[in-house]
């Protein structure tokens, strides 16, 4: 008898002992759950010039106590796994983050084949019926087993039963997480992403005259970083941000101006402030961002701008002998626009650099084209300089008259410089000589002016249809 009760006491100790370790063992494995777009409260996205957005998602979860397996669904597909960060608004204290994953084994033809090789699929053929197959090998195209036969390839449509558990249909950002508090939480995930940038556009028309116009600017957002920002607060950084590999210190700076309280904003257009070493400029108001959407939002309108246009003359850094020995002697003469960014002007706006394109009417009333340039970074204060291109009515000739050498590394030099104006009114041209060496001007027809060590400058005026001559003569040390 004592043998007959000793196992039967085991036996029920061993039922005592599996029922105490199930329910933990099941406690122990954690729930999953999904956080999706439909639970977003907030959306604020910060864009750089360098192709670089930094993203602040807001939403609202329910998490049971204990070990969660949270699944942030929608986020960029470009997006910078090392730089995410998480944190709960409402109970920071409550939510403990255990482990994060970053989920981009995404849906696609040929991932999802491969998940079934080895397994029974089915083949749609032309005449309505469906035949099993075995997907032996997708390398390359699919190998099938059908009836015992090896087929390279079927004409047959591929029907799949369901999606592998281990395939996700958008970029997901996965969390184990220790929730000790029963209230909703209100989470905030920020993360740093590549394939968002944007730029500045602006466009300027000029008047009959050339002396004065209008002026605005359009900022350009491109976003191919593979989410959308629905309803999102918009800050755009401008400047030149300098990044090195995993500097945590950049994505601090860029958190702040992401988070940073500002004025209650004005409806309409874009308020600027000064942000560390660069220029933040938020949107006021909130837009929805695309993904693969070019979007353009208005920066800046002036109207009725001052404008000055110039016509200068380069003096080529070598042009006292090229290649071949010979004097250079004919460059075109480049036409300019500047306008001075300040208050007086309806500008002083901080202006991001990007593209300036410029239009004037014909004598029909229709806008033409006619000319662009990049600008840098400008304050305000400061003059913006437009490349327009080359004169096409004006004529500059160079001609060495004279070439000596007086004594050891010792020379005098004689230029003529003729411009020709072919067009029915006076201009002024703006000459720049380069001067190499120790210099001296001995002679010369015209006023001029020492602007830098080795660069003298002229402002000559020439009649319509007729020229004038500009001769100096210069003695230089080398």
């Amino acid at each position: 008898m004592g043998k007959p009760l000793l196992l039967i006491t085991g036996i029920l100790l061993a039922l005592t002992i599996a029922s105490e370790i199930q329910p933990a063992e099941a406690a122990a494995r954690p729930e999953s759950l999904a956080i999706t777009q439909e639970e977003q409260r907030e959306m604020a996205i910060t864009i750089y010039n360098g192709n670089l957005g930094l993203v602040k998602d807001v939403r609202e979860v329910k998490l049971p106590q204990g070990v969660n397996e949270v699944k942030f669904m929608n986020v960029a597909a470009l997006i910078d796994p090392t730089t995410v960060h998480l944190k709960s608004l409402t109970e920071p204290l409550a939510l403990r983050i255990l482990e994060q994953n970053y989920e981009y084994d995404l849906l696609n033809p040929q991932k999802l084949m491969d998940k079934y090789v080895g397994r029974k699929v089915k083949l749609s053929v032309a005449d309505g019926t469906t035949i099993e197959a075995t997907l032996l090998s997708n390398n390359q195209g699919p190998i099938y087993e059908i009836n015992g036969q090896i087929h390279l390839g079927h004409h047959g449509r591929v029907i799949l039963p369901e999606i592998p558990k281990d395939l996700i249909p958008k970029p997901t950002l996965v969390w184990l997480m220790q929730n000790s508090s029963p209230r909703a939480h209100t989470v905030e995930a920020s993360y740093l992403t590549s394939g968002i940038t944007w730029k500045a556009d602006y466009v300027v028309v000029l008047d009959e005259k050339d002396h004065r116009g209008d002026l605005s600017g359009w900022v350009t957002i491109d976003n191919r970083s593979g989410a959308t920002y629905e309803n999102a607060a918009l800050k755009l950084v401008a400047g030149d941000v300098h990044r090195a590999p995993q500097q945590r210190e950049l994505y601090d700076a860029m958190a702040k101006a992401a988070r940073s309280e500002l004025a209650a904003p004005a409806p309409g257009g874009f308020r600027e402030e000064g942000f560390f070493e660069y220029h933040l400029y938020t949107l006021q108001g909130r837009t929805t961002v695309k993904d693969n959407q070019t979007k353009q939002i208005s920066l800046l309108s002036a109207s009725d701008i001052p404008i000055v246009k110039q016509l200068i003359y380069y003096g080529a850094d070598s042009y006292y002998r090229n290649q071949y020995g010979a004097p250079i002697s004919n460059q075109k003469v480049g036409v300019y626009l500047e306008v001075a960014n300040k208050e007086e002007n309806r500008l002083g706006l901080p202006l991001p650099k990007g593209v300036i394109r410029v239009y004037k009417a014909d004598s029909e009333g229709s806008l033409q084209f006619i000319g662009e340039d990049t600008i840098d970074h400008t304050p305000k204060d400061e003059k913006v300089k437009i490349k327009m291109g080359e004169a096409f009515d004006v004529v500059g000739e160079r001609i060495q008259k004279d070439w000596r050498k007086l004594g050891y590394s010792l020379y005098e030099v004689e230029w003529e410089i003729s411009l020709r104006n072919h067009k029915q009114e006076d201009i002024q041209v703006t000459i720049i000589e380069p001067v190499p060496g120790d210099w001296e001007v001995l002679r010369s027809t015209h006023p001029y002016e020492k602007v830098e060590a080795h660069t003298l400058a002229y402002k000559v005026n020439v009649p319509k249809d007729g020229q004038t001559k500009v001769n100096y003569r210069v003695r230089i040390r080398f």
